[in-house]
């Protein structure tokens, strides 16, 4: 009897479960298909591409070297490949680790090869399936806190016999600063492609359907090794004052203090338990802060898993949530950055446009914020997050950004929307002084910045610098400043952009007294208006709304008009074909 492993582009580690149930490698087959089907369900982004497709390559080889019999091939879909290996090696039982993605589980199941299909429960969690599933049952809240917390004491991590280290479970008060005048972020670490990552390269150049993204410089680990450098020179770099400052943004400065380790945890390269070990072990070995290291291993520990035990104890109909009833399509700035003359949303969307990341309040006060705001169908936003994040599968993306960021699943994943103004993002960022719209217009002089406390954190994010070499030579330097930084990242606002659509003039200095409101503010306040009756039903809401009694009539009607004129232009310029994808 013959055994076949089919790996799968996102388990990619010697100690996947399929791997490890075979004592002996004698008989057994090892496969590995990328494609070119299911890469074309939406515009991924080039990077992303190129990073699975290049780990995959390079954990063909490792696998090859530890003795297994591995076939690597390229093919239009899945199945065509799988009956020809099957047949060829008499191959008996074809096991699976079970997929991350419920869609592709589907795939899986309505194969039609010659043999029996194993599934085996996936092992690249901390938290096993079954296992949420019993913490979940007869609760009446699942409330990641509480997740949490329960997963400290399980698998006792900070933990001081019954009690966590530092008397607190949560420090995320914390970790709310803004790095004020010059600062020294830590040196990034990068690598140069090889030749299997540039042949990838060149393969997915010459794909001919769309695609996202710019796909040079390509600087992602793509092996264990690599990604194990990652994490160590996070710890050893960033990790001292990750928390004070991990929900900070600011010009050019892609990466602050932020880990780069969500690609390589989600494609198996690294195990979310090793990482947690090690950040622990730091803490006790280096006498560092608290906060970081509570902060970050909440990110792993608490949101992660979380976020994955909800995805799979919900239905099929999670997906089409729409509490709000949101139909605006998705802006066309979304593929473009250069479309938009919102400075905050034009160095987000250009450097997930350069990189395929950003950072989770990136993700969550920027782009999920305005989305939610201006009323765009979660749907539309949901599928951009999936292509266009070069970590981003089914598993995460529809948790964190239906039921985090746009608040589409009525409060079953948060307790209450993220809605916020301009005032928030002046607050935790620069982008505003770089904006023609001013921040100050259109707010209200009590209102609350954010529609209540700190998020609960998404995994570590960070991106990368440019790859001019000027530029290299400045960042291997001690003591350099943001400011410095910024000149060469590529992600500052154009001086005199003239934008398109808007007319705006995107310059700080030509910006006056007169500047149009910031298109936050106004979307927030007709958010809270337009969805006043089902926001009182959110307890945490309603501080927030009582600022609403407080506004005439005339001047919420105003409010909401510019929303509508806001949509309206957008749309006729889709029209009359002035925005183009």
């Amino acid at each position: 009897m013959n055994i076949g492993i089919w790996v799968l582009g996102d388990q990619i580690n010697i100690n996947q479960a399929a791997l490890q149930s075979c004592a002996e490698k004698d008989n057994i087959f090892v496969i590995m298909i990328e494609s070119l089907e299911h890469i074309q369900v939406r515009p991924y982004h080039q990077q992303k591409l190129v990073l699975i497709w290049s780990a995959m390559r390079h954990f063909a080889v490792e696998l090859r070297q530890a003795g297994w019999q591995v076939t690597h091939t390229i093919s239009t879909d899945f199945e065509t490949p799988l009956k020809h290996w099957i047949e060829t090696n008499q191959i008996t039982e074809l096991r699976v680790m079970k997929p991350n993605d419920k869609p592709f589980l589907e795939v899986i199941k309505n194969l039609q090869i010659p043999c029996n299909i194993t599934i085996i429960p996936n092992n690249l969690f901390i938290w096993h399936e079954t296992e949420f599933q019993a913490w979940a049952r007869n609760r009446k809240r699942l409330l990641m806190e509480d997740f949490y917390r329960e997963g400290r004491k399980r698998f006792k991590i900070l933990m001081n016999q019954n009690k966590p280290v530092g008397e607190k479970w949560n420090f995320d008060k914390e970790n709310r600063k803004y790095p004020k005048g010059k600062f020294n972020t830590p040196e990034t670490l990068w690598f140069k492609p090889d030749e299997i990552t540039r042949e990838v390269i060149n393969q997915v150049k010459n794909l001919n359907f769309t695609k996202y993204g710019e796909i040079e410089p390509f600087r992602w680990a793509v092996t264990r090794q690599q990604a194990l450098q990652v994490l160590d020179n996070f710890i050893q770099n960033s990790l001292p004052n990750f928390g004070d400052y991990q929900d900070a943004m600011v010009t050019g400065e892609e990466t602050l203090w932020h880990s780069l380790l969500s690609p390589y945890i989600n494609l198996g390269l690294l195990h979310p338990l090793e990482v947690i070990k090690k950040v622990e072990s730091a803490y006790h070995n280096q006498q560092l802060k608290l906060n970081s290291i509570e902060g970050f291993i909440r990110q792993i520990l608490g949101w992660r898993e979380y976020m994955r035990g909800v995805y799979l104890l919900m239905d099929d109909e999670y997906s089409q949530s729409n509490w709000f009833n949101h139909k605006h399509p998705l802006p066309e700035f979304f593929w473009d950055a250069n479309k938009t003359d919102m400075n905050c949303l034009h160095q987000v969307l250009i450097q997930v446009q350069n990189t395929g990341y950003a950072h989770h309040i990136q993700r969550l006060m920027v782009l999920s914020n305005f989305a939610l705001i201006s009323g765009i169908s979660p749907q539309e936003v949901e599928n951009w997050f999936h292509a266009a994040f070069i970590d981003a599968y089914d598993w995460v993306m529809q948790t964190n950004v239906l039921g985090m960021g746009l608040f589409a699943d009525g409060g079953i994943l948060a307790s209450k929307p993220y809605a916020a103004s301009a005032n928030y993002i002046n607050k935790m960022s620069d982008y505003c002084k770089g904006c023609v719209y001013n921040w100050k217009e259109g707010r209200r002089k009590k209102e609350e910045g954010r529609s209540g406390a700190t998020p609960r954190r998404r995994q570590t994010q960070a991106v990368r610098p440019s790859d001019d070499d000027s530029c290299k030579v400045m960042l291997t330097k001690r003591g350099n400043t943001h400011q410095e930084r910024s000149k060469c990242m590529g992600t500052q606002t154009p001086t005199n952009y003239k934008h398109h659509v808007d007319g705006g003039v995107l310059n700080p200095k030509d910006k006056g007294n007169n500047s149009p409101a910031c298109p936050f503010n106004y979307f927030y306040w007709d958010f809270l208006a337009r969805h006043r009756d089902k926001l009182k039903s959110q307890g945490r809401m309603n501080f927030v709304l009582a600022n609403l009694d407080k506004m005439d009539s005339e001047e919420l009607e105003n409010i909401h008009l510019k929303a509508e004129q806001w949509h309206s232009q957008k749309t006729s310029c889709r029209s009359q074909g002035i925005i183009n994808n």
